[in-house]
């Protein structure tokens, strides 16, 4: 079996940090990589080496997939863990890895290859009882047929890019009469943007619940499901809040989705860790949707409730190693919330913002974790991702988790940008979230950014009308009738500031 001694980490920010540290912990010397936007970053100064790859775009630095490669071996490195983004999920880099004789902390390019193609996926788990949502299994680019195929399945429908992501290529389409001007927009955005203008259709879901099942496979068959994460709570597509478990999901719904993503797994002969998604209905009817063949940013989740590193796991599966539990072993420990706290304005559009960290203080405690990759005084760089962190709590349940969040929220102090850590509290305290009676459209239903106007205590109310009163007497008289003019004027402000 082969030996990692020697890990390059091709990514940056809080995950880069975050793998290093596990590798530390197994006795495993680190590279780091870094752009010249990032030469000061925390997972730079961690690592035991590091090597700059060029200026900040990531198109001339974290891309660079055959630098990458060549660092390596002039570094005598043994393997490159991607983390995710950048090179993750780019089959021919980790063919080239494999045909350079480095090992991939990842799957094969073969099943990456499979995944990464929306249609390829839906026809691998055809062959097993997987539940797929009603529409076309191949790429559709004929207009009357795709009509055709658009009624048979039945309006309001979908229509994805193939090798589609974050929502790019996707277009909602209520009725025929809109069918073709959408299905120009989403061939031609999908071209634009993955380089590959194949689209198909699905039925859409109106209410759906992003859930998604986290597995781990090894290279000699074995494969085990760590349960389940609630995604739902998203803008553009995106997740912004997650938790494990999901208050929806019964015991009987659990193990038949955990069961659906092992076969998803098999389907592609898969071996690392890796995420399938399902959509689920109001009538919580589930369907497959993707699976992402890599680390998730969520994972540390299912990290808080199963007690298991799954970066650890990843290594010593690369390492062709057996799994070091069975699906027997794994049990729900309480319950785990993930917020990310993003560099954006939720107050503009969720648009990003940035800046320096003027102030950036962590909140600490039992149950608390960040996952980061910035300190006080850095920029937020233009360049990248605008996450500054991953925050997440665990409680003995789940409103124990929640109320460890809203106060570790409280407790982070950001200063310089915008981020959403105020429309995250604003989510958790919102009846929908508490009640877990929510779906994907949480933000199109219930966030208007004047929420998130500053709101003041009672105690801050009280003391704002009292230097008031203070400031209005000493620019007048105290004469009785002022007094009373006084207390008349500091009634109003109390009112206007509650």
């Amino acid at each position: 079996m082969p030996v990692i001694k020697k890990l390059l980490v091709a990514n940056r920010g809080e995950i880069s940090l975050r793998i290093m540290r596990t590798a530390r912990e197994m006795g495993i010397k680190t590279v780091a990589v870094y752009s010249e936007a990032d030469r000061l970053s925390p997972h730079v100064l961690f690592a035991d080496e590091a090597v700059c790859l060029g200026p900040p775009a990531s198109s001339q630095s974290y891309l660079l997939g055959d630098k990458i490669i060549e660092e390596c071996i002039n570094l005598g490195v043994d393997a490159i863990h991607p983390g995710y983004g950048f090179l993750s999920e780019n089959a021919e880099f980790a063919r080239k890895v494999r045909k350079a004789g480095l090992i991939f902390v990842g799957p094969s390019p073969e099943s990456i290859e499979v995944m990464g193609s929306k249609l390829a996926a839906k026809q691998a788990v055809g062959k097993y009882d997987i539940p797929l949502v009603p529409g076309t299994d191949e790429a559709i680019s004929d207009l009357s047929e795709a009509k055709r195929k658009a009624s048979e399945v039945g309006y309001p429908i979908l229509i994805k890019a193939s090798a589609g992501g974050g929502g790019k290529g996707m277009r909602i389409v209520e009725n025929e009469e809109e069918f073709e001007e959408q299905m120009q927009r989403a061939v031609s955005e999908a071209q634009s943007a993955f380089g590959d203008g194949a689209v198909f259709i699905e039925k859409f879901i109106t209410s759906p619940r992003h859930i998604e099942i986290q597995v781990l496979g090894d290279q000699h068959g074995n494969t085990v499901y760590l349960f389940e994460r609630e995604c739902s709570i998203q803008r553009r597509h995106q997740k912004v809040i997650e938790e494990a478990p999901s208050a929806v999901v019964t015991p009987e719904m659990r193990k038949a989705m955990g069961e659906a993503a092992v076969g998803v797994a098999k389907a592609c002969n898969y071996y690392g860790a890796g995420t399938v998604e399902f959509i689920v209905d109001d009538q919580l009817n589930f369907y497959f949707l993707e699976m992402n063949t890599r680390l998730q940013v969520e994972h540390p989740v299912t990290e808080m409730i199963t007690g298991k590193d799954l970066v650890r796991e990843q290594i010593w599966i690369a390492e062709e190693k057996l799994l070091s539990f069975s699906q027997e072993d794994l049990k729900i420990n309480g319950h785990a919330v993930e917020v990310r706290v993003y560099a954006e304005d939720p107050k503009n559009n969720f648009l990003p913002d940035i800046g320096r960290l003027i102030t950036y203080r962590r909140p600490q405690g039992p149950g608390i974790r960040v996952d980061d990759g910035f300190e006080e005084g850095m920029d937020i760089p233009i360049y990248y991702d605008p996450m500054i962190a991953k925050l997440i709590t665990h409680g003995e349940n789940r409103q124990a988790a929640i109320d460890k969040m809203i106060r570790a929220i409280d407790d982070y102090k950001i200063v310089g940008i915008q981020t959403t850590l105020a429309f995250c509290k604003y989510a958790l305290q919102h009846k929908a979230f508490v009640s877990g009676n929510f779906d994907t459209k949480f933000v199109e239903r219930y966030f208007n950014p004047s929420v998130l106007e500053e709101q003041f205590s009672d105690s801050e109310s009280e003391l704002l009308a009292a230097l008031a009163v203070e400031f209005l007497s000493k620019i007048s008289p105290k004469t009785t009738s002022e007094n009373n003019s006084n207390e008349v004027i500091s009634t109003s402000w109390r009112n206007r500031l509650k």
